[in-house]
């Protein structure tokens, strides 16, 4: 293969990158391909935690290590290879939990300040899960007002960032053998921020020096993310702007105009995307952008805010991660829009090749040499606006330098736990059931989540797309969020025609039954917890068990790079998933803690970690997973449903 197209499968990805290089600017592909990993940092083998370090304590290379040589491998304080490779996992996922968690505080004040009317131009949008939520948090509700309803649930969310005792309430959802696993464990979490705290303390140097306690409040610190700061980010995300359903949009870089001002909203946080969508339709606006000589102004999303404006407002998305820089290689771009997480700094310096403004819009994440206009959630429109404004004087600064590529592709995104549920089994009757049916019965040989970030290390997209391709071949029922999603949108598996044409017969038929694709967009990063959600509605609607562990599902983040896919690998092992993460692995300088990762972990969740860069191999190792599961239940020998019609019934009806 030519060097172009190993960096991409994307061929919007590659002309961008071809045009990057004529051009003279340094994006992370380039850079990636003159920096080589550290091969002891990437093992987990370097410890930097006090200042008589950084101790190196790497694995001999090219050949068995001898009990001689470990004792060796020591750090000056005498840190084993294994406290260190565990101290270092572990503080990815206190960093992974703190990052989500960060995310759920600030959508709770958000919340909180909207209840109270604090927050103008914001207003709660989806009343029923309110009360829902409402009574899974013990809020009573009466004759009550809404308003003092999500008061309520506000105060009593914030707390659970900062609790120091008993047990974050999201716990209560899983299935009751998982809540009893994590208890008998000591895994439970308290506070979000408590776990994160004693995450940072434990791996202190002179703290805990025994790899398998240390992992142990590892999985505590995962669980306060996907079932704490996740879980509160996205539902109360939903009840501010909306429970997503599906929306038809596109996506690629394709989907930047040249007539019209294209702002790009980066980043997480939604409530600064969410009030840009609203605010961009104003009329003014839009005739001051013609009075610029623009025909309108045209959004655009990149990384996990693309998926939320995409889910409720249809806004399409121009890219995933390794793409943000690339969409201001298009010289289209009059201003990149951005807040918290996956933000490159390199963006920054690719903005100078071209007239992009590169705006910061959050007070926790500024960029050196960027425009920092700061949203305040207590004046969001007035806000809003300002960015929109500063985008727009930026229309007429465009150069001679302008390319967008003509790739773009529809997708069908916007599928929630609830819109799933419906799907299912109907307004009425909504259930899962329909679901487990065929999974019982064959069609559906079980569901995969496949997730995470995109990474230079790997050919962009190619690991996400060969992957779900070969699950869905195989009837396996793909679920999906952040980066992963939008791969497999840009390779046309986000629309209910991918069924017939990649999806097994049995898979397929259901899909065509449903109208669903065969690829299911669940959302950004943040919204792994619907995934767990739907998990837990598969076990409590009945026929596979009684527990996560049970149930013929498996995980995998085949192309991840940031500390977030390690908290969220963990807690989805933590309860009870088989989860395989490609590129490389952060432990295997030390056999015994990756042998407890990868073995020992089964015996104690019901879910373990495995490794594998081989996306073929990946599936292979999730379908032989689903078959073990499906042969435990019983259920692995394929049990044809028939499906009566009218007349079929009126025969048994007159016997």
């Amino acid at each position: 293969m030519a060097e172009k197209e190993i960096k991409s499968i994307d061929p919007a990805t590659v002309e961008m990158i071809e045009k990057a290089a004529s051009e003279g600017v340094s994006i992370a592909f380039e850079r990636a391909g003159k920096m080589t990993a550290c091969p002891i940092g990437a093992e987990g083998s370097c410890c930097s935690i006090c200042a008589m370090g950084p101790c190196r304590v790497p694995l001999p290379r090219g050949k068995e290590e001898t009990p001689e040589e470990k004792k060796k491998r020591r750090g000056v304080c005498g840190a084993t290879a294994e406290t260190i490779a565990a101290r270092n996992f572990v503080r990815k996922i206190a960093a992974g939990t703190a990052s989500h968690g960060d995310h759920g505080r600030e959508v709770a004040k958000v919340f909180l300040e909207v209840a109270r009317g604090e927050a103008p131009g914001f207003e709660i949008k989806d009343e029923q899960k309110l009360l829902q939520l409402a009574l899974d948090l013990g809020v009573n509700i009466g004759n009550r007002s809404n308003k003092e309803i999500a008061i309520d649930v506000g105060e009593i969310l914030m707390k659970e960032f900062g609790k120091q005792e008993g047990e974050l309430l999201m716990l209560k959802r899983a299935p009751i053998k998982r809540q009893e696993i994590w208890r008998k464990l000591g895994v439970a979490p308290r506070g979000v921020d408590r776990e994160v705290a004693e995450a940072m303390h434990r791996t202190h140097m002179g703290c805990d020096q025994d790899y398998q306690d240390l992992l142990l409040h590892g999985a505590r610190a995962a669980l306060a993310d996907g079932w704490g700061g996740s879980m509160i980010a996205t539902e109360l995300q939903d009840i501010l702007f909306g429970t997503p359903s599906p929306v038809a949009s596109q996506i690629n870089l394709g989907v930047l105009k040249e007539d019209e001002v294209n702002i790009i909203i980066h980043g997480h946080e939604p409530y600064m995307a969410e009030m840009i969508a609203v605010v961009a339709q104003d009329p003014e606006l839009i005739a001051y952008a013609k009075s610029k000589g623009a025909k309108g102004i045209n959004l655009a999303g990149m990384c996990c805010t693309a998926n939320e404006i995409l889910m409720r407002h249809g806004v399409p998305i121009a890219g995933n991660f390794l793409q943000q820089e690339l969409a201001i290689v298009t010289g289209a771009v009059e201003a990149m829009v951005v807040d918290v997480q996956c933000i490159m700094q390199g963006l920054v310096e690719v903005a100078r090749c071209y007239h992009t403004k590169v705006i910061t819009t959050d007070r926790r994440a500024k960029i050196e040499g960027a425009t920092h206009i700061e949203f305040d959630e207590h004046k969001a429109v007035e806000s809003a606006k300002a960015v929109i404004r500063a985008a727009i004087d930026n229309f007429p600064n465009r150069g001679d330098k302008v390319r967008i590529p003509s790739y773009k592709t529809d997708i069908i995104a916007g599928f929630s736990h609830e819109t799933i549920n419906y799907l299912l089994g109907g307004l009425f009757r909504a259930s899962y059931r329909p679901l487990n049916d065929n999974i019982i019965n064959g069609r559906i040989r079980g569901v995969a989540g496949v997730v995470g970030c995109s990474n230079a290390r790997v050919t962009h997209d190619d690991v996400h797309v060969t992957l779900v391709k070969e699950l869905i071949k195989n009837d396996v029922l793909v679920v999906e969020t952040g980066c992963a999603a939008m791969a497999c949108g840009k390779a046309g598996l986000l629309v209910p025609e991918a069924a017939a044409q990649y999806a097994g017969a049995g898979l397929a038929s259901v899909c065509e039954a449903v109208g669903i694709p065969p690829v299911l967009h669940l959302g950004a990063c943040i919204d792994n917890s619907r995934i767990l959600m739907a998990a837990t509605a598969m076990v409590k609607d009945g026929g596979l068990g009684d527990d996560l562990s049970d149930l013929p599902v498996a995980g995998a983040a085949p192309e991840w790079m940031s500390e977030k896919a390690i908290a969220i690998g963990q807690y989805f092992v933590s309860s009870g998933v088989f989860t395989v993460f490609g590129v490389t692995w952060p432990t295997t300088g030390s056999k015994a803690v990756t042998d407890y990762l990868f073995k020992d972990m089964e015996s104690m969740y019901g879910g373990m970690w495995a490794f594998e860069p081989d996306p073929m191999k990946i599936a292979k190792l999730m379908i032989d997973h689903i078959d073990k599961k499906r042969k435990a239940l019983g259920i692995d020998k394929a049990r044809e449903r028939v499906l009566y019609d009218m007349a079929m019934r009126r025969e048994l009806e007159s016997v």
